[in-house]
């Protein structure tokens, strides 16, 4: 059986096929190019599977923002949530544990126990707890997202909870001299602590980490005060759409 899972993301467009459950081929591209380049739109977003060089396909599951204007007489539309979940049972076989996906504008947290989701907290309002308030700190400090994400000690203390605010206050600390490796501690720590309040009735288990947050070294470092253990897939920023192959794989067969 082969199987087609697309996430369609804010920032990224996360494609991943399957065969027999078994991962065949992964690809991110930008939203804006896989729309302009791999997409016609007809009153429903049609994906051209040619253009991707995908052929011979089963099942094709759709999620994230834009899964509900996808051609439906291709694709089935799951919610994130149950993408992401799946994509946790297939990448860690784990039944029971605490999923934190950061991606580039949402924030998801779900609690899984004996392979049910039995609770979840969401932000998709405010972007300082999302991978985008990384990005804009790295691109004032002129610095990547991977060097950034591996000072956490001696973190200086930033107070605007608002993202742009925050922009603001980091080039004031600059201004004062403050250390670049203490002002990279300072994002990632403001980062957790934002994180925190979603997070707060959801220790001492497993926790699971997707999205591209995910390799952040320091996010890994606080977050363990938090949980007995911090568990990192093969592929954090594919979870959502492996979730869709894995779903079709399973669910939809089952149902036939």
């Amino acid at each position: 059986m082969d199987v087609l899972g697309i996430d369609l993301g804010s920032r990224e467009v996360k494609i991943v096929t399957m065969k027999e459950n078994k991962i065949i081929k992964n690809m991110k591209v930008s939203t804006m190019s896989f729309y302009r380049d791999y997409c016609s739109f007809d009153g429903k977003i049609k994906v051209d599977l040619e253009k991707l060089h995908i052929d011979k396909i089963d099942y094709a599951i759709s999620t994230g923002y834009g899964r509900n204007n996808t051609d439906l007489n291709k694709f089935q539309a799951i919610n994130e949530i149950k993408a992401h979940v799946y994509g946790a049972f297939y990448q860690t076989k784990l039944r029971d544990f605490i999923l934190l996906d950061v991606g580039g504008q949402d924030v998801k947290v779900v609690k899984v126990e004996k392979g049910m989701i039995t609770d979840l907290e969401l932000n998709e309002k405010c972007a300082a707890s999302c991978g985008r308030y990384l990005e804009n700190m790295a691109n004032v400090l002129e610095i990547s997202l991977l060097e950034m994400s591996k000072y956490h000690e001696n973190p200086v203390r930033l107070n605007a909870t608002c993202a742009v605010f925050s922009e603001s206050e980091l080039i004031g600390k600059i201004a004062e001299g403050v250390d670049r490796k203490n002002l990279c501690a300072g994002v990632n720590f403001s980062l957790y602590k934002r994180l925190h309040p979603l997070l707060n009735k959801f220790k001492g288990r497993k926790l699971i980490l997707t999205g591209g947050v995910a390799d952040n070294h320091a996010l890994k470092v606080y977050l363990k005060s938090d949980y007995d253990q911090i568990i990192s897939v093969e592929h954090p920023q594919y979870n959502g759409a492996i979730g869709c192959c894995y779903y079709g794989s399973n669910t939809l067969k089952m149902e036939e």
